[in-house]
């Protein structure tokens, strides 16, 4: 059986893969509160009691839009300096033959765009996408150096039970009934069930590669909000005209970053912005659900 090790076991990626792993393999579990490894990676070197078959680097600092310097720093100590001694203290027993690195489509550094392939450019300025850039050029290069079967999987908007982030706060509004569609809900986002991810690593990390993973569907904003709506059992939610959002939109330019709108944001909001899947199709067999059926089921 393989020994395997998944960081950030108690995400809410990693705990799904966890689950799918543990019924035929020797799992280990490393995260901060709890597990088999009891670590914050930024902090020190893990020391390993043994070595691994399979390592699926999970742990990391999710995306929010930092306020401070410290927040920014934070993005680079966690997913950089964390991906590094991860990796000096799997060195110390042995290298694995092969290495998963959860990244995300946020190393584009793209707002808007369609059909978006892995050869495309890594623009992203940000501090979480910037640390996200640097995390796999580390991993890639190490697992050259080593011998070890690389896998990038570039992941967007996580679906699944309480997700975190931009869509669990969508559906905690949907909840509350103080979403609102803004001009039609039309703009189109690549999105993927965590549940689909955590099937697909085993058999990918056997293969190697970049890949980006999508439903292939790419819903709507309106498309969701309905699904999720109807789910809840609430009413469709309403929507803003443009119009009236852009005014929001340049009063919350002249005030700053406390205003809930800006321009910026707007745009992100209102533009398609999508990824292609097919190269994980044709090379890794991926066939995922759309996210918009696992709502309605």
């Amino acid at each position: 059986m393989e020994k395997i090790l998944i960081t950030g076991a108690n995400g809410f990626l990693g705990k799904l893969i966890f689950n799918k792993l543990s019924n035929v393999n020797i799992l280990f579990s490393l995260s901060r509160t709890s597990g088999d490894y009891i670590i914050s990676l930024e902090n020190k070197v893990p020391v390993f009691n043994q070595d691994f078959t399979l390592v699926i680097h999970a742990a990391g600092k999710a995306h929010f839009v930092p306020k401070t310097d410290d927040e920014k720093r934070q993005f680079h100590e966690v997913n950089v300096v964390g991906t590094e001694n991860l990796l000096k203290g799997l060195e110390k027993v042995g290298v694995p033959k092969q290495f998963v690195f959860i990244s995300s489509v946020s190393v584009y550094g793209l707002e808007s765009g369609t059909q978006i392939v892995e050869e495309h450019k890594l623009e992203a300025k940000d501090a979480y996408g910037l640390s996200k850039i640097q995390a796999e050029e580390l991993v890639t290069k190490w697992c050259i150096r080593h011998n070890v079967v690389c896998t990038i999987l570039r992941l967007p908007l996580l679906v699944g039970k309480c997700p975190p982030g931009n869509l669990g706060e969508m559906m905690k509004a949907i909840d509350k009934g103080c979403y609102f569609n803004i001009g039609g809900g039309k703009a189109k986002k690549s999105m993927v069930l965590a549940e689909d991810v955590a099937e697909f690593v085993p058999n990918v990390a056997k293969i190697g590669g970049v890949f980006n993973l999508t439903d292939g569907y790419n819903p709507s904003f309106l498309e969701l909000s309905n699904e999720i709506s109807k789910q809840k059992g609430k009413s469709n939610p309403l929507n803003l005209p443009i119009f009236l959002v852009k005014m929001l939109g340049y009063l919350g330019d002249l005030l700053g970053n406390k205003a809930p709108m800006n321009s910026i944001r707007l745009k992100k909001i209102t533009s398609d912005l999508t990824f292609d899947d097919s190269k994980a199709r044709k090379v890794a067999g991926w066939n995922p659900r759309n996210v918009l059926d696992w709502f309605g089921k």
